[in-house]
């Protein structure tokens, strides 16, 4: 039986994430669609004010209740020490609903602030379920509007609106700690492009590719694999007479590596395209890619085209 989905959508308030979650489900055809805000609330029920006062607060106005503000270097640091301390009381809880959305073999989508990076053990579901985190983010001018129109439709407009700001650290806090764990951060600029970033991760195949070519082919090469919408999560150099390649990771998500933008920047910096051609001569012009598509037939229709611009090879002997 194959293992049910467990995804978990996080961001700052204000950035469409249940949007996002809602159309998720809707695409993978997953039943269960929880809010961390529902689970928050049981939480509170159970857990008094006087004890976690954090947890009675919103995640973005927690910090006024810290005892230790004195002890923190500014207040970026102090918003995000109350919005770990708030949302700190709800993943347990959180976790537990995953425990038995597994325990029946249930698939789920959970979104919320609460999935903060870091707090959250995955872990410890990857064994019996298909397990997905991401983080959305938008930029500050869309963050902003989509924050005012989120707190207007549920008539929070007074409050809350004075609060964008407090948001807008706990989104780039949500960022770095996404960002140092190698969950993918995905720019939320429109719900098409979210949805099809999100699917492509979640149903991506993946192979190791060797190919030899000098850095004139470079260019051909991405655009053979993004035109099928691969990217390239590494890249190993094999030079002779090393017992092992060298190897540049790529980080997963990294969009610019895997876009013109890469062309144009070793084009545009001479003393960076010299390095990398002396790479490529020390290598023979041999190396290998991991290369993801968001489906089997993707990837072989990439490895098709490589080939048939005799770009691939077999495996170089070190």
């Amino acid at each position: 039986m194959m293992k049910p989905y467990v995804i978990l959508i996080g961001s700052a308030s204000g950035i469409g994430k249940s949007t996002i979650a809602s159309e998720i489900s809707k695409k993978l055809n997953i039943k269960y669609l929880i809010e961390t805000d529902f689970i928050r609330e049981i939480v509170r029920g159970i857990i008094g004010s006087d004890y976690a006062p954090a947890l009675h607060k919103s995640s973005y106005d927690a910090y006024t209740t810290l005892r230790d503000k004195i002890n923190y270097e500014n207040e970026e640091k102090l918003i995000e020490a109350g919005f770990e301390e708030h949302a700190s009381f709800v993943i347990p809880a959180v976790e537990k609903v995953i425990k038995r959305s597994i325990k029946d073999k249930d698939s789920i989508v959970i979104e919320g602030v609460h999935l903060v990076p870091g707090l959250i053990n995955l872990d410890q579901f990857k064994n019996d379920a298909n397990v997905y985190f991401f983080i959305l983010t938008a930029d500050k001018e869309a963050h902003q509007e989509r924050f005012i129109s989120r707190a207007i439709a549920i008539k929070r407009g007074g409050a809350q609106l004075d609060y964008f700001r407090e948001n807008r650290i706990i989104n780039d806090d949500l960022i770095r700690k996404a960002n140092s764990l190698s969950i993918p951060v995905i720019n939320n600029n429109s719900m098409e492009n979210t949805l099809k970033k999100i699917l492509q991760i979640i149903n991506e195949v993946s192979t190791e590719v060797f190919l030899q070519h000098g850095i004139d082919k470079i260019e051909l090469e991405r655009q053979i694999i993004t035109k099928h919408g691969g990217k390239i999560t590494d890249i190993s150099y094999y030079i002779p007479d090393f017992k092992e390649p060298l190897v540049r990771k790529i980080d997963e998500y990294d969009e610019e590596y895997n876009s013109n933008d890469f062309i144009e920047h070793i084009n545009s910096d001479s003393k960076q395209k010299d390095s990398l051609t002396k790479l490529y001569e020390l290598s023979n012009n041999q190396h290998s890619h991991h290369i993801s598509a968001p489906d089997k037939e993707s990837l072989d229709k990439i490895i098709q085209e490589l080939t048939e611009h005799n770009l691939v090879i077999d495996k170089p002997k070190i």
